[in-house]
Parts: structure tokens; C-alpha cells; sequence
């Protein structure tokens, strides 16, 4: 197919490989950078919970089972984990007492901040040894289009 014939999709040939190609390195990417850190013997559900409110903020239970997608059961017993650990902490609900927020606290934020350096230099590393710079700079202006493409 060249760049003008069409997928079963409706897109052009490149379009669907490039989208294919960008997916299949994303997800190796992701793996490889879990690899480089130290999980701290977290599982990835509490992993994702601990992300998810650095990422969003104080947040109740409840409204983390429903972003994360799991039974409120399931995010209790998460932050009941980090809670243990030190990494989130609880307090009541301003607007309504009934309800308890849980929220990142330092040690879980020196927490993420090492997991997410040790990842970034890692893969500074890798660039500073197998790219060019004119790869780096390609790499840069690509990134530059998927975030175009992210926030569309």
C-alpha cells in the first residue's frame, strides 16, 4: 500500500503502521522503565493508586474504586497497604465528616520522585549512549507531536 490507499479503518497505510509501531514501543518503553526502579515491593494495583493520587490529588476511597476501575473493597485494603507503609495517610472529609480523604504524604512523594528519577536517568543514559544528536533531537520533535496528538 502506498500513502494515499486505505485501510478496513479508513486510514492511510502509514497512519495505521505508525500507530501500530508508536503503541508497541510505548508499551516495551513502559516495561523497560519499571524495570530500571526499585518497586519498594509494591504491587502494581498499589503502584497505580499511589500514582493516581500524586497525579490527582486527595481523593476518598470511593472515588478511587471508581477511577481505578476496581471494587471499593479492593481500594481499601490498597490504602489500608500504603497507609502502613507511609506512603498515604487519611483525614476527614471537610465537607462531609462521614467521609475520610486519603492523600500522598512526603515519604510517599520521595517515594514516586526516586521510582520517576531513576527511570528518567536511566533512559537519559541510553540516550547519551546508543543516539546521535541529530536522533536525540528527532526523538524530541516526535515527542513533541504525540503530545499534540495526546491533547487533542
Amino acid at each position: 500500500m502506498n500513502e494515499t490507499q486505505q485501510t478496513a479503518e479508513g486510514v492511510s497505510e502509514s497512519a495505521a503502521r505508525a500507530a501500530h509501531e508508536v503503541r508497541v514501543v510505548y508499551s516495551r518503553l513502559r516495561r523497560r522503565l519499571r524495570e530500571t526502579y526499585d518497586r519498594g515491593d509494591l504491587t502494581p494495583s498499589q503502584t497505580s493508586v499511589l500514582s493516581r493520587l500524586d497525579k490527582d490529588g486527595e481523593a476518598s476511597v470511593s472515588d478511587l474504586a471508581a477511577a481505578e476501575g476496581v471494587r471499593h473493597q479492593s481500594v481499601a485494603s490498597i490504602v489500608g497497604v500504603l497507609a502502613e507503609r507511609g506512603l498515604v495517610a487519611r483525614r476527614p472529609d471537610p465537607e462531609d465528616g462521614r467521609r475520610q480523604l486519603v492523600f500522598v504524604t512526603d515519604s510517599g512523594h520521595t517515594f514516586l520522585e526516586d521510582r520517576r528519577r531513576a527511570g528518567e536517568g536511566w533512559l537519559a543514559r541510553a540516550l547519551e549512549e546508543q543516539c546521535t544528536p541529530e536522533e536525540r533531537r528527532l526523538l524530541l520533535d516526535a515527542t513533541a507531536v504525540l503530545e499534540r496528538i495526546v491533547r487533542s
